[in-house]
């Protein structure tokens, strides 16, 4: 075994037995590359990346490609979804050198950590000829090596400044309407109108574009909004990219219609999707949309994706038994003999398949058909109980703060929507773990994940915080404890002593107190999941509202006003954003139920208000709750917007009315 076999990534673990000599990043690599005055060759991927298992296979489980590595290198393995600072960092130099970036991530490097060549996925062939170059190179030409390694870094640096505003601009910029006006125009241009999602194939669910269309919807209430989210969700959730057996999505679908997934699960897209589905489900009434939501969760509070300490692990591979998708693929006459001739025409299976000769389930001819007739539910159970005694696709078994926060914010939500108690203890369940093991106990200090039964050592990025703030206050609202106001208000502290550029604005990826890399980055964009700094300032702005906090409402405000150049010239790649600024453009609707009314409480859950906030049950130390903890309050509902509060009422259609209004 190498040093890897002691690492908390279940990443790192698959290549502690390589004959590579690998070195986790850390001091020891670099200090032993400038004693040895070797190049650093890292190497960066995660557990679930179906090329990372390809290039280990080819490349670093082989003899002769460990000995060139190991003779001519030190090699550092890093896990992303451990280290995204560092995967930031490298993926800038990828893209500087390719124009695009993935994983594999494979970066050569001087000792002191600046990059001078980078790519992603190499076949085993290349990657011995150009390790090959790379050392004459390093010996017969490493002047060149040096200005490459300075002009990478150069680049790296540039494009972590946010290059918004110009010369003749102001630094910040006011927010008004028209920035999501912009992006609802960026949406609309880049829709594919007959299978829904955004561009062509390869295709990314990108739950928060469609959660922008929600919010534009109602803005609008236009029956144009409406299609383009029906028409992605459906075709999302009729498409093989849905499992229609155990729910969840997988990462993308490989084509345009959806049918023919990459079959990894993660954590994070079905965090995202179960409380897209729920809003959609709010603002159509379509029960089809419960279902999904309804299966989706159910697939995260089972095993194995649910963990027996209280979290839930990272992401499902897409192999299984060596083959990509093998646990989910089904021949005509399995699906018969075990599901009967209904399954067999639900799912449209065929003998010759819809993928390599077996077959994807789906319903892509009757999309958005999916609620199930009894003879259909019964073949799909037997299914479902048939494709358990299989092999298991591999489990990435980490527990990552960010995600999990993200998956509790989901919870209890989503929980409180849709009545669904045992979703809401599920979501507290998870942010006790995250408090009980996730928290260094000497200070209190955030950690970044945690795997059997033990904290990882790195240090909690400002994504982590964004989301703990976000899931804390939506426990607030799911259960009415005052303790997650507490919680989150201890994590805002946090990420704004540790992670403000008090200098520039934003929030910086590591807080002050990590180590110092090539240069302190700023997550600025949305993607597969929200950028730290977006879903900053939207937590920041509701625990303002909260807790009357102008501290926690002006920081969120300034991240904004930083960004809101970036967010006019490319709104599609700030979605999230748009989402903040709709809360401050808009402003945010301050609901508090006092005293015991819990159907009040559920008549404001069951509504669509993505820019409201919700305070009953405990009272805390907040404006929100001055006056309203007497006897004459008990019972009654105070709606305030824009400064200005409503009467108080005390039946559900005055509330609804007040909340429509």
């Amino acid at each position: 075994m190498n040093r890897l076999a002691g690492e908390t990534s279940p990443y790192l673990r698959q290549h502690q037995d390589n004959p590579v000599d690998w070195y986790p990043w850390g001091e020891e690599a670099f200090q032993l590359a400038r004693s040895l005055d070797r190049p650093v060759l890292l190497s960066v991927g995660y557990s679930s990346c179906h090329w990372c298992h390809v290039m280990a296979h080819e490349s670093f489980e082989n003899d002769s490609v460990a000995r060139v590595m190991n003779d001519q290198f030190v090699n550092i393995k890093v896990d992303r979804e451990e280290r995204p600072d560092v995967d930031a960092i490298y993926m800038d130099a990828v893209q500087s050198v390719t124009g695009q970036g993935g994983w594999p991530m494979t970066v050569f490097m001087t000792p002191d950590g600046r990059p001078f060549f980078a790519g992603t996925y190499f076949p085993r062939p290349s990657f011995l000829d150009l390790m090959q170059r790379v050392t004459t190179a390093w010996h017969d030409q490493r002047n060149e090596i040096e200005r490459d390694a300075d002009r990478l870094a150069e680049a790296i640096r540039s494009g972590s400044r946010l290059g918004g505003a110009s010369d003749e601009e102001p630094r910040r910029q006011p927010l008004s309407p028209a920035l999501l006006q912009a992006g609802y125009q960026a949406l609309r241009n880049a829709f594919d109108p007959e299978w829904g999602g955004f561009g062509r194939a390869p295709k990314f669910p990108q739950p928060v574009m469609v959660e922008l269309l929600l919010r534009a919807f109602a803005h609008n209430g236009a029956d144009e909004t409406r299609q383009m989210v029906v028409t992605t969700l459906d075709a999302m959730a009729s498409g093989g990219i849905y499992d229609h057996l155990g729910g969840g999505f997988a990462r993308y679908s490989t084509d345009r219609t959806w049918l023919v997934p990459h079959f990894e699960k993660m954590l994070y897209d079905n965090a995202q999707l179960l409380q897209l589905y729920v809003h959609a489900w709010q603002v159509t009434g379509l029960e089809r949309y419960r279902q999904v939501a309804e299966e989706t969760a159910g697939y995260l509070l089972r095993a194995p994706m649910r963990s027996p300490a209280g979290g839930i692990h990272s992401a499902e591979d897409a192999d299984s038994e060596g083959t990509e998708g093998k646990f989910y693929v089904w021949t005509l006459d399995q699906v018969r003999s075990t599901g009967g001739d209904a399954t067999v025409d639900w799912y449209g299976v065929t003998r010759a398949g819809n993928w390599e000769g077996v077959n994807i389930l789906n319903r892509i001819p009757a999309r958005g058909e999916l609620l199930r007739p009894p003879e259909v539910s019964e073949g799909r159970r037997r299914l479902f109980e048939a494709r358990e005694k299989r092999v298991r696709p591999g489990l990435d078994d980490k527990v990552v703060t960010e995600w999990n926060a993200m998956a509790a914010a989901a919870l209890a939500s989503a929980g409180s929507t849709l009545g669904r108690s045992d979703w809401i203890a599920a979501g507290v369940e998870i942010a006790d773990f995250l408090l009980d093991q996730l928290r260094r106990p000497a200070d209190g200090r955030w950690l970044r994940s945690w795997q059997g039964g033990r904290p990882g050592r790195n240090l909690a990025y400002a994504v982590d915080h964004a989301w703990l703030i976000d899931a804390f206050t939506r426990l607030a609202d799911a259960t009415g404890e005052a303790r997650w106001i507490s919680h989150a208000t201890d994590a805002a502290t946090d990420l704004l002593r540790l992670f403000r550029d008090g200098e520039s604005g934003g929030l910086f990826t590591t807080g002050d107190d990590a180590e110092a890399l090539l240069v302190r980055s700023k997550d600025v964009y949305d993607g597969a999941t929200p950028s730290a700094n977006s879903v900053a300032a939207v937590a920041l702005l509701r625990l303002g509202a909260l807790t009357g906090s102008e501290r926690f409402t002006r920081a969120g405000i300034e991240i904004l006003e930083l960004m809101a150049p970036l967010l006019a010239r490319q709104p599609m790649a700030f979605t999230n954003f748009l989402a903040a600024v709709d809360l401050v453009t808009s402003g945010v609707t301050e609901v508090v139920v006092s005293g015991d009314r819990p159907d009040l409480v559920a008549a404001v859950h069951a509504r669509y208000l993505p820019n409201a906030v919700l305070a009953w049950g405990e009272p805390y130390s907040s404006p929100l709750w001055e006056g309203r903890t007497d006897g004459q309050a008990d019972g009654k509902a105070f709606v305030c917007r824009d400064y200005a509060c409503r009467a108080p009422v005390g039946d559900t259609d005055s509330l609804m009315q007040q909340l429509a209004g």
